[in-house]
């Protein structure tokens, strides 16, 4: 069923949407809360409250052209919250290496100053990684939106483990300059 119609069916308040929702996008939000929860029995909780939060948003929301990107966004944001709440240490730590990694080229926003210019940032950010090839531009996103581990970017990209590392590596670093060449502190 198309996006557009899955929405409609959201706006009429209509409950097929969330099973067509979910036999559409289902495994594969599913697949990103499993990214970051690393539990499949929470990530399946997770997932479940994706279509709850979906059901609450829209209206007034209508993600028509964006309905996977919205879930996505949900299910990602949930999955975070489940992370921070639980504090389970194998968890937290995963999530504090990938924050350690952007650290390193995003400014810190500790000023309300900085906090302020968050759309800004994210807009530079977007027109650096629109600016990258595309195979580069998904890495990035599938690691540090995503959360998707090495090994698995690793297989996904059919890259070694190093090459999807170094890379990572040096996208940062471009980013770090394009940032500080736009006027953001790092």
């Amino acid at each position: 069923m198309e996006d557009s119609r899955i929405v409609d069916l959201y706006l009429a308040r209509d409950e097929s949407a969330i099973k067509h929702s979910a036999e559409k996008y289902g495994a594969r939000l599913h697949g990103i809360s499993l990214g970051i929860v690393n539990d499949p029995r929470t990530a399946e909780e997770c997932e479940n409250d994706v279509y709850s939060e979906a059901w609450r948003l829209i209206p007034p929301n209508e993600p028509r052209d964006y309905l996977f990107a919205f879930l996505a966004r949900i299910a990602r944001s949930l999955s975070l919250k489940r992370c921070r709440s639980e504090r389970a240490l194998k968890r937290s730590a995963y999530i504090t290496e990938l924050s350690h990694e952007m650290q390193e080229c995003v400014p810190s926003g500790a000023s309300v100053e900085a906090q302020a210019d968050c759309t800004l940032l994210g807009e530079a950010i977007s027109r650096f990684l629109y600016s990258q090839p595309q195979e580069k531009r998904e890495l990035f996103i599938r690691r540090y939106w995503y959360l998707d581990s090495i090994s698995a970017l690793a297989e996904s990209f059919g890259f070694s483990e190093s090459k999807v590392k170094v890379t990572l590596s040096r996208l940062r670093a471009q980013l770090k300059k394009h940032l500080e060449s736009e006027g953001y502190s790092v």
